[in-house]
């Protein structure tokens, strides 16, 4: 099932590749470089290695990968450097797949909690992932849960308005669960199918977080017991190692099974993806290339490794 026509995902493909010219020129050129090495030695797994370190692939994903790669160039009895890309790129593909049933909950009726950082783009994300949802004819809530910051409100109030979406909201500073409440008593009413919760965004006091977000799940436990349950972090790519901080402190706070991926167009630190997929093993359900709705899509690993390993900027 698809969210996209074949235009838009052309278009959205371009962007991706665009999106990701930087971190091509950061750490895709140096890896080409060295494939194109004439021996197989020591000294080209540690170069290679050292590069998707400095990617932000981060030092635990580039070392598994380089032993990975060890093991099949030994087991296939490969000689030259040349020879190891594509086996390269499909390791990667292989660690970034999004397994068949992560989006599940399109199909049941879903409340999904999303959570984040101020600044990574949470309550536009929210707002933009309603919109795709309503293009694709799902009836979609969407609930102010961050009652902290005084913008949030407005901001998705404007971004809900874009995508056609009704909102629940609240004052600022009412308790989070209130609005909740009030938000999955309203789903079930209005039959939606899809309620996202735009969470407050604060990491500094995790048990505040983890009390929170423990408060708002009992909400929804007593009122909509049916539900499919999910969880999402937005992270900003931008950030690169930070942001597979920020995901593994959510993650023990929130146990995750989502992550948005905003503002790659323009990082050099795209590798960030490939860390993220295979040290926490959540899957990243959307990316986002830009401002707009439709720069925000579904994450396809194929289409990643492609848009990344793609010659020419």
């Amino acid at each position: 099932m698809t969210d996209m026509a074949e235009g838009e995902k052309i278009g959205f493909f371009e962007k991706l590749k665009n999106g990701l010219s930087k971190t091509r020129r950061n750490m895709v050129s140096g890896l080409n470089a060295v494939f194109k090495a004439s021996e197989i030695d020591d000294d080209f797994y540690e170069e290679l290695e050292e590069i998707l370190v400095m990617g932000d692939v981060g030092v635990k994903t580039a070392l598994e990968l380089t032993e990975e790669l060890k093991a099949s160039v030994k087991e296939n009895h490969i000689k030259e450097a040349a020879l190891c890309k594509d086996l390269f790129m499909d390791m990667i593909r292989e660690k970034m797949i999004v397994p068949e049933d992560a989006y599940d909950f399109l199909n049941k009726r879903s409340v999904i909690m999303v959570v984040g950082v101020n600044g990574v783009g949470k309550t536009t994300t929210v707002g933009k992932i309603a919109g795709r949802l309503k293009e694709n004819g799902k009836k979609v809530l969407v609930a102010a849960a961050d009652t902290f910051r005084a913008a949030a409100n407005e901001q998705l109030s404007a971004w809900a308005k874009r995508a056609g979406v009704d909102m629940i909201t609240s004052g600022e500073g009412t308790d989070p669960a209130s609005v909740v409440f009030d938000a999955v008593n309203a789903a079930k009413a209005r039959n939606t199918d899809v309620l996202l919760c735009d969470t407050a965004g604060r990491l500094h006091n995790k048990k505040n977080l983890m009390e929170e977000l423990k408060k708002m799940n009992r909400v929804v436990d007593r009122e909509f017991p049916d539900a499919h349950r999910e969880t999402w972090v937005v992270l900003d790519a931008t950030t690169g190692q930070n942001a597979l901080n920020q995901a593994r402190e959510f993650n023990e706070a929130a146990n995750l099974n989502g992550i948005v991926l905003t503002k790659m167009d323009g990082t050099a630190k795209g590798g960030i993806a490939i860390a993220v997929l295979n040290e926490l093993k959540i899957p990243v359900k959307y990316i986002g290339v830009g401002e707009g709705i439709d720069d925000l899509q579904r994450f396809d690993a194929d289409e990643f490794v492609k848009a990344l390993f793609t010659e020419g900027e």
